[in-house]
């Protein structure tokens, strides 16, 4: 086996500046029916990753120079093989060559489909997942690729213990394939031995597998989506909020020990901001000023959407941001790592007797509800003050207490009542 013009690809490759390394080798086999034949091959390597692809031509053992990688002799015959091989190989250039012009995924199947003319027929769902993450990677936030890379983390893994292959071509993705993958996340298990998904925490991988399938369809990698017949079931929980009495609790609980005190105030600011954790930690002294009103407001972009927000800000906030004026950075507040604030959150939760799962989501979650709806707040203002970009959102965050719908209709019959009233005067009369 020899590389032929080796150097002239990787010169070639140069001056396309890529970063993949490309190799294209002839190399022989001996004919399972004619020992004296051999049959021609080319074989790509991308990435140390190679297809072969058999030329469909053959030449005696006799007339073959390995060390050329080229028929032996001037006969007719040979110079027509000789003459052929260099059009495949310059064939087999030209393939890369597109592929890198037209920004479409390069690897060793990809040239050879291209070569054959099989073109994105040959897309296999690695291919479709290896594009969709790196044409992402700057567009999605961190924590979302995240949640990708799992997503792809589990997909390799039923593709190895449930399907004994290693990638599947997207034309072979189907109702059966989805479904197979739903009930492979279903019982999946923990190294504790329990499972390690919830019903949510399934949809959401079948939310963003079919997410990446729909970005095939686009491609025109894959004719339709599997999931055209697959509804998704998100179980329906309520969001975890504080009631008035216990924010007051929490507001009337003070600490010597400075760490808790910190997470403390920062956690009571997002129950009258609504800013998310990130948005908060990322909050600077300059994102402060005086609104159209006169009163002070924040004025920010979330981190998850890049939503504007621009939100008043509360008396009980601004005593807060007094408390920590004088913190010597552009920082609002010197706040701590997530998961160390909601470390110490259950420590004040247990102190305060909330029987809650306090995490620092709570707080947008105490906004929403305790804060801005149960006083009467409307629903559209409250999902612009959180930086939702559909009021659906909102109505999964907040919902009206019971305090807040006996008041409404407290009202309501105080109308009826004043109605029976007039009636009776006017019967009277």
């Amino acid at each position: 086996m020899f590389v032929i013009h080796k150097t002239n690809v990787q010169l070639k490759l140069c001056k396309m500046q890529t970063t993949n390394t490309f190799a294209i080798i002839f190399f022989t086999r001996k004919s399972k029916t004619d020992s004296k034949n051999l049959s021609i091959y080319a074989r790509v390597t991308v990435n140390g990753k190679r297809s072969e692809i058999s030329l469909k031509r053959h030449v005696l053992l006799s007339q073959w120079d390995s060390s050329k990688s080229r028929g032996k002799g001037k006969s007719k015959e040979i110079t027509v093989l000789n003459t052929y091989l260099d059009q495949a190989y310059i064939k087999l250039l030209d393939c890369h060559r597109q592929l890198l012009e037209q920004g479409d995924l390069i690897t060793s199947k990809t040239i050879k489909a291209k070569y054959l003319g099989e073109g994105d027929v040959y897309k296999t769902l690695t291919d479709l997942i290896t594009y969709h993450n790196t044409t992402m990677l700057h567009v999605l936030k961190p924590g979302t690729m995240k949640n990708y890379y799992t997503t792809e983390k589990y997909l390799k893994q039923f593709l190895s213990t449930s399907l004994k292959v290693d990638d599947v071509y997207l034309k072979q993705l189907n109702y059966r394939f989805v479904t197979d993958f739903e009930f492979f996340l279903r019982l999946l298990k923990n190294v504790k031995g329990s499972l390690s998904l919830a019903n949510n925490g399934v949809m959401k991988h079948l939310e963003r597998f079919k997410k990446i399938l729909n970005l095939g369809v686009k491609l025109e990698w894959i004719e339709k989506n599997p999931f055209e017949k697959i509804k998704l079931k998100f179980d329906k929980h309520d969001r975890a909020y504080l009631t008035t009495k216990e924010l007051q609790f929490l507001e009337d609980t003070h600490y010597y020990n400075d760490r808790l005190e910190r997470v403390k105030d920062c956690f009571l600011f997002a129950c009258y901001t609504g800013l998310s954790f990130i948005d908060e930690k990322n909050l600077i002294k300059k994102q402060i000023t005086k609104g159209i009103d006169g009163n002070y407001w924040i004025f920010t972009r979330r981190e998850k959407t890049s939503q504007t927000v621009k939100v008043p800000i509360l008396p009980k906030a601004m005593q807060i941001i007094e408390k920590y004026k004088d913190y010597s950075t552009d920082y609002v507040f010197p706040m701590i790592s997530n998961q160390k604030t909601n470390k110490y959150l259950k420590e004040i939760a247990i102190d305060c007797n909330i029987q809650k799962k306090l995490t620092f989501h709570v707080a947008r979650h105490t906004f929403a509800t305790t804060v801005m709806l149960s006083n009467g707040v409307p629903i559209e203002t409250v999902s612009k003050l959180l930086g939702h970009t559909k009021l659906s959102t909102t109505q999964i965050y907040a919902r009206v207490v019971e305090s807040k719908i006996s008041e409404d209709f407290n009202k309501l019959l105080n109308k009826f009542e004043s109605m029976d009233e007039s009636n009776r005067s006017i019967i009277n009369f």
